[in-house]
């Protein structure tokens, strides 16, 4: 007689439980940094330079958020910032969504060659280029302009974009298309009415993240841009001064530029969470 042993299965809730408990501990470590900045902003100055810091604020005050208004002009650069961005994005998306489907779905001289040249543009370092996109800058008369910076940004938006939207096509079956063809639509036709639809979801999670990098970008908005014309992050800048740096007020208007991306999530987020489903199988 003979008996069959059998490894005892693990119990679901147990590997469910270490997933869950790695997500946790990756959202409060990202998450933290963003509490203490919002955290900072409510507290008073005094309370942000402790040596002895607390994790809440025991006394709430709106005094940060009035001061980083009037330390300097906020709106300007915000709303500089939110053209140049969103500028950006149109533009990245729009050409980087015909660049993406080009190299996708049609097979000519060289493709491989702009492939790997689309990479490698991503892999040079930014501070690399400030000397060159400055000189041409001035020589064509884009210093110091919305403008030139909205160019000098699609230079190193437009490869993430072409790259990230071409994941998401390709994951798209070419036997669609063909088969609104055979239904009689051409192809620009098959694209908008088969194409396009799938495409919206990947389309809004590389627009998003496109913004991100947009918004955030101090750099060049630095080098690039006079105090007259300087963009959000620049204006941070302003915080620090010559009797030290004002570190609540500076997260009060950090919190305050905070608000257009999380804005910007919550419209999106169903899109966002379905583009970044859609862009995990190969590419």
């Amino acid at each position: 007689m003979t008996t069959n042993t059998a490894a005892p299965a693990v119990k679901p809730y147990k590997s469910k439980f270490g997933w869950n408990l790695l997500g946790l501990l990756v959202v409060v470590t990202a998450g933290f940094p963003v509490y203490w900045m919002v955290n900072t902003a409510f507290k008073p100055s005094k309370d942000a330079i402790d040596p002895d810091p607390h994790f809440y604020p025991t006394t709430f005050t709106l005094e940060n958020f009035r001061r980083a208004l009037d330390i300097a002009d906020f709106w300007g650069p915000v709303g500089r910032s939110l053209v140049v961005s969103l500028v950006v994005v149109v533009i990245g998306i729009a050409v980087g969504m015909l660049a993406a489907l080009a190299i996708s779905r049609f097979a000519f001289r060289g493709r491989k060659i702009v492939i790997v040249g689309i990479l490698a543009v991503q892999m040079v370092p930014l501070v690399a280029m400030i000397i060159p996109v400055f000189l041409l800058l001035n020589d064509l008369g884009q210093y110091d302009r919305l403008s030139g910076l909205i160019i000098t940004y699609l230079t190193f938006i437009l490869p993430f974009t072409v790259w990230t939207l071409r994941g998401f096509i390709v994951n798209i079956p070419k036997e669609l298309e063909e088969a609104a063809q055979v239904d009689g639509c051409t192809r620009t036709g098959a694209f908008i009415r088969v194409v396009f639809p799938l495409l919206a979801p990947g389309m809004v999670a590389t627009s998003v993240y496109a913004f991100i990098q947009a918004w955030n970008e101090y750099l060049y908005a630095l080098m690039l841009m006079s105090q007259q014309n300087q963009t959000a992050t620049v204006w941070l800048g302003n915080f620090i001064t010559k009797n030290g740096t004002e570190y609540a007020p500076m997260m009060a208007g950090s919190t305050m530029m905070a608000v257009p991306i999380v804005i910007l999530f919550l419209l999106v987020q169903r899109k966002m969470a379905a583009g970044l489903t859609a862009g995990a199988v190969k590419g």
